[in-house]
């Protein structure tokens, strides 16, 4: 985060905004840098992305669901809104950590001990890791003694919208984006690879949100996709993974996505309207035979 950090320094904080004489090396200074950078950054993923996702992939039709809640686009960028800055607060405080140099993030692949390899490698292992992690956080989570407090706002949405991506109690927010924090402090990672995949990371939550189901079929049974996590919102119980379907499949909770099975939420619709279609061709039969029977 000290590339964000630094960018934001030279381009505004130092010129614009503190006085000359308050170092740009000042903790108190880096802390409250980071603050705004964070809050500010957060938003704007959330919104350009979630935005994106919501005129361009989202299946609007998906609002006439029945458990597709009155007003919930609002509802969901509301809650998102204002769980962001009270997860920005431990967060800031590991990323304060990491521009203090505590972590094991470096500039150059020259002091990578593996050099472009590591750096791929890395890319790797960070999405393994992290898929490992947010899977048993998101189960214990699922605990009964946490469950109604911390994790249910999230599943009030059962029917989610791009913007229900971010929507969490801010202490669920924070504890499952915390592998993506703990990762630099444990292995080898360079600050760009880092700060790619942190956007990388917020852009597939969103996408998990989307509605759109389609996935290459012989990646369905691998990628925990939007159709999954759609099916963890109905059911609860099934598909925790964030990425991949590997710990759902170890943990004993993987479930084929109803989507695939044609019992998905747009088949509800598509059977709701045929149903609607046929007993509105009922009515206007038996509206007919009744006018035929008046004339004779």
């Amino acid at each position: 985060m000290d590339l964000v950090l630094n960018c934001a320094d030279q381009y505004v904080f130092t010129p614009y905004v503190y006085p000359a004489s308050w170092p740009e090396d000042e903790a108190l200074r880096q802390i409250i840098g980071l603050l705004i950078v964070t809050n500010l950054g957060a938003l704007v993923i959330y919104f350009l992305f979630g935005s994106l996702s919501y005129y361009f992939v989202f299946d609007h039709t998906l609002m006439k669901h029945p458990q597709f809640l009155e007003n919930q686009v609002l509802r969901e960028i509301k809650f998102s809104v204002q769980s962001m800055p009270w997860i920005s607060i431990p967060t800031v405080a590991l990323f304060f950590a990491e521009v203090r140099g505590y972590s094991r993030l470096y500039d150059n692949i020259g002091d990578s001990p593996y050099g472009w390899f590591g750096a791929i490698a890395s890319m790797f292992s960070f999405l393994f890791f992290t898929d490992m992690c947010i899977y048993w956080i998101h189960r214990f989570l699922h605990h009964k003694l946490i469950y109604k407090k911390f994790h249910k706002p999230h599943h009030v949405w059962k029917v989610t919208t791009p913007f229900a991506s971010h929507a969490f109690h801010p202490l669920d927010g924070f504890l499952q984006s915390l592998p993506y924090h703990i990762y630099p402090f444990l292995f080898p990672l360079h600050k760009v690879v880092y700060l790619g995949l942190y956007i990388f990371v917020n852009i597939w939550t969103v996408s998990i949100h989307d509605g759109d189901y389609r996935v290459p079929k012989f990646l369905q049974d691998i990628i925990n996709g939007s159709a999954h996590h759609t099916d963890h919102h109905l059911y609860f119980e099934y598909n925790y993974g964030q990425y991949f379907t590997l710990w759902d499949k170890i943990g004993g909770s993987y479930k084929n996505p109803s989507a695939f099975e044609g019992k998905g939420p747009h088949d509800y619709l598509r059977k709701l309207k045929d149903e609607t279609d046929l007993n509105r061709n009922r009515n206007g039969c038996q509206d007919n035979i009744f006018e035929t029977a008046k004339t004779k």
